[in-house]
This record gives structure tokens, C-alpha cells and sequence, in this order.
């Protein structure tokens, strides 16, 4: 297969090109060159934000384009258009944020969407969805991600799980302990998007593990082997991280409580597990982001344009204590 991945560098643009080359696809990469891709691929360069942005795409024919965009839908609209007569299939990962909220638990792709627009992150990739259908028709596979885990992980959420055990000490775990969680491994989103695109499917799916895959104790318990840390799980209510200030999501790393939690943890993905999306176990998840983490010394590059996640140290001692 031809594959066109726009971005190609950074986490699931990433994972797309790994994916690609694993299944042994002819793999081109169109990004900015901020950063390099991995080797065996086609690099093209330029900035699709910017005026003739994509002339580097002016000619070629792909059978599948993977585009990750997540800002200004114009973008998706004029990459799309460029390429709907020269590519077969057009993959737009975007997000299960396009659901107007609040998201009940267990809502599927019927769910109501927001406006499409560039007034925030849900409109933004609205708009990108939009786009790619306009152009592709039913030629567009609209891959609504979850949370998204594992190597590269550019967000931080995972990453400051694993630092933050391997620390060692006391660690404030929220209660709980059996909340179920649901994300999705990047490479097993990448992989499901690359077969469902080349056997021709479109449409809008819900792309993330089944509500709960994976328990929040499960999870932070598989930190604590992958690091070999000694560790000690602290459960702690509710109420009292709440009163406390911590804030769910965002302090505590992908923990959500309410209607956020039924939102983020509660997706009905039964239409994408029926079109073949497959799951790898917590454990590789977990200790191939750990491995990824060492090997880069510990400390993950995140994006700039997100906020940074992770407990404030002296908080997480005032709760403990």
C-alpha cells in the first residue's frame, strides 16, 4: 500500500509510520522538518499553514493519506481537496471531543456533535471532519481516538504515572480503585485505521478499548512492577483529592469523575471492534513506554500547545499526610 502520512514525527503520526513500514507499505512523510523521520520513508517538506504550503504534494497518488491535524480545519479542507483525485482512502484521526457534552455513558457514533469551527479543540476537529468528508465523500475513515497511551506519548499522561512511581515513596492513588478505564494504544489505532482504510471502510468510528479494559488500580499496579519501584499505592477517596483542589484529568492524569468520567471511560466502540480493532495488553502498554522513557532518560518531550499534567509534589504531601 501507498501511504501519505501529514506529520509522520511525533507520537500518532508516529505510530502510523511504524505501523506502515512493520506491514512493509511504501511510506511518504509530508511535515514542516522540525523534526526527522524514521528511516525507509519518502520525506517531503513544507507548511501546510501557509500560503502554497503544499506544493510538495502537487503531484504523486497514494492509496491511503493518514492526517492527525488538530487546529484549523482550513488545513484538513486544503490538503483534502489537493489530494481527493489522487488518493484512494483518507484516514482523519480525530477525536470522541466532537460529541456535544454532556457524553452519556455508552454513546455510540450516533451521539449529537458540536459545531464545526476553530472557536476550540471539539469544534476544531468537528471542522476537520467536515473537511475530509467533504472531499472524500464516503472515501473518509473518521477515527474518533479516547485517550490515547504508549510510546511517544507526547501529552505527558502516562509518562508522569510512570515517573512519579518510580520514585518511589507513598503515591496518592484515587479511589475507586476499580474505576474502569478505557484508552487506546497508539500503535493499535494506528494499525486498525491502516487495515480498515486499505479494505475500504469510511465513516465515523469510536476508536479506543472497551469501557473497562483496563481498572485504575490495574493500571497504576503495572507501573509499579514495569519500574521495579517499591512504591506504595495510597488510596484515597474522592472527596477528599476533590476538596483538596486537585483537579481530575489534568492533575491526576487520565482519572475522571462524573459525567467526565462516563465521557472519557464510557464509549461504545462495538462498531469499530466488529470492523476488526484489536487491543494489546496494559502490561506492553505500560512497559513499552517505560522502556521508550528510559531510553530517552526519563523525561518526556511534551507539546507545547497542551498544558502540563501531573500532581503539584507538595499537594500530593498535604493529602498523604
Amino acid at each position: 500500500m501507498r501511504l501519505l502520512v501529514l506529520g509522520g514525527t511525533e507520537f500518532v503520526g508516529r505510530a502510523f509510520v511504524s505501523e506502515a513500514l512493520a506491514l512493509g507499505h511504501d511510506v511518504t512523510v509530508f511535515n514542516r522538518g522540525t523534526h526527522e523521520p524514521p528511516p525507509g520513508v519518502t520525506a517531503l517538506r513544507g507548511d501546510r499553514t501557509r500560503p502554497g504550503g503544499l506544493g510538495a504534494l502537487a503531484g504523486g497518488e497514494w492509496d491511503v493519506v493518514a492526517d492527525t491535524w488538530s487546529w484549523a480545519p482550513s488545513a484538513v479542507r486544503d490538503a483534502a481537496t489537493l489530494l481527493a483525485g489522487r488518493a484512494g482512502h483518507y484516514v482523519y484521526v480525530s477525536s470522541r471531543s466532537v460529541y456535544t457534552l454532556p457524553v452519556p455513558y455508552g454513546a455510540d457514533e450516533s451521539a449529537p456533535l458540536v459545531e464545526g469551527g476553530e472557536d476550540g479543540y471539539a469544534e476544531m476537529k468537528a471542522g476537520g471532519e467536515l473537511a475530509a468528508t467533504a472531499a472524500f465523500g464516503g472515501r473518509a475513515l473518521l477515527a474518533r481516538a479516547g485517550l490515547i497511551l504508549g510510546p511517544h506519548e507526547n501529552i505527558g499522561r502516562l509518562p508522569w504515572w510512570l515517573t512519579r512511581i518510580a520514585r518511589g515513596g507513598p503515591v496518592l492513588a484515587p479511589e475507586p480503585a476499580d474505576l474502569g478505564l478505557q484508552y487506546v494504544d497508539a500503535r493499535d489505532l494506528a494499525r486498525w485505521c491502516l487495515d480498515a482504510a486499505g479494505d475500504g471502510v469510511g465513516g465515523a468510528f469510536n476508536v479506543v478499548s472497551p469501557p473497562g479494559f483496563v481498572t485504575m488500580r490495574e493500571l497504576l499496579e503495572c507501573c509499579v512492577r514495569v519500574t521495579g519501584s517499591a512504591a506504595e499505592l495510597r488510596w484515597t477517596g474522592e472527596e477528599a483529592i476533590l476538596a483538596a483542589g486537585v483537579r481530575p484529568w489534568t492533575d491526576l492524569p487520565i482519572w475522571m469523575t462524573g459525567d467526565g468520567h462516563a465521557f472519557v471511560h464510557g464509549g461504545d466502540v462495538s462498531k469499530a471492534v466488529a470492523a476488526g480493532l484489536r487491543f494489546r495488553p496494559v502490561e506492553e502498554t505500560v512497559a513499552d513506554t517505560w522502556a521508550w522513557l528510559r531510553s530517552i532518560g526519563g523525561r518526556a518531550p511534551l507539546r507545547p500547545d497542551r498544558p502540563a499534567v501531573g500532581l503539584d509534589p507538595d499537594v500530593e504531601a498535604a493529602l498523604l499526610s
